[in-house]
């Protein structure tokens, strides 16, 4: 039986809002953490069909999104970083969740951040989709303030796993990931896909994909569908199947979605 749950996470003063999702009993978690000027609510279906798997799954409202809004403009990345931080822990200290056994999946600012949890929690998987990059530099300035312009620039170059703190975290990552591009993405460019799946040196498995013609936000249901499919395929593989030890194998596919089109809705 799978159940939602509407939670209120603490964040220093403040207070988060979350759902979590999954069965009655001691089972793998995973994290959800949304992009930039999104919600939890566009992760929830996917957390549901993770659950189905029988893991407990929590998604969550950063500060400064859905309800919070009005609050987005002095934000930065490190008040981001602590409400990760902050909805891990009360999803590990949740009971009926093994604490050995948390995954998290990001979307774009949200894989950004995923990343660098890795280098601060236990993460046994990484789900990453269209993972954003950021100059360390600008890492104090409230999100809204930085140069979009130069960052643009900054995307399309190669940056070594060195340069880079969520880059470190991931050369230093051990477990398995999913990286997941769209094709057409234009706040996300192909080279800073291909930067973070060069970073993962040491992790257990490597899993890339390509949504064809996809953007970045995902406005196609099509695309929405082709990204939970490769989501539930990967977790089915890592989560509930017996994976293979060893070194770290990527795969390369390129998923072509069903012509039929959908209202669009955000990814």
């Amino acid at each position: 039986m799978i159940r939602d749950e509407k939670i209120e996470i603490a964040v220093d003063r403040r207070r988060i809002a979350g759902i979590l999702v999954g069965p009655a009993t001691v089972v793998p978690g995973m994290l959800f953490v949304h992009g930039w000027a999104g919600n939890q609510e566009q992760e929830v279906a996917r957390a549901r069909e993770i659950a189905a798997l029988g893991c407990g799954c929590l998604t969550f409202d950063l500060h400064g999104h859905a309800e919070s809004e009005a609050y987005r403009g002095p934000l930065t990345r490190e008040d981001d970083l602590q409400d990760v931080v902050a909805a891990y822990d009360r999803l590990a200290c949740q009971d009926g969740v093994d604490q050995t056994a948390i995954g998290v999946v990001g979307s774009s600012y949200g894989g950004y951040l995923a990343a660098i949890l890795t280098s601060l929690r236990p993460v046994r998987w990484l789900g990453l989709r269209a993972p954003a990059l950021y100059k360390d530099e600008d890492w104090a300035v409230p999100k809204q303030q930085i140069d979009s312009r130069a960052l643009a620039v900054y995307r399309r170059g190669p940056v070594g796993a060195g340069e880079n703190r969520a880059l470190t975290a991931c050369a230093r990552y051990e477990g398995d990931v999913l990286i997941v591009e769209s094709e057409h993405d234009g706040f996300v460019p192909h080279p800073a896909i291909m930067n973070y799946r060069d970073a993962f040196d040491a992790a257990r498995s490597v899993t890339y994909r390509m949504i064809e013609e996809a953007d970045h936000t995902l406005s196609e249901l099509s695309w929405q569908e082709a990204y939970t499919s490769i989501l539930v395929n990967w977790a089915t593989e890592v989560v509930v199947g017996a994976r293979e030890s060893g070194a770290a194998a990527t795969v390369h596919t390129h998923l072509r979605p069903s012509p039929a089109r959908g209202r669009p809705r955000p990814a």
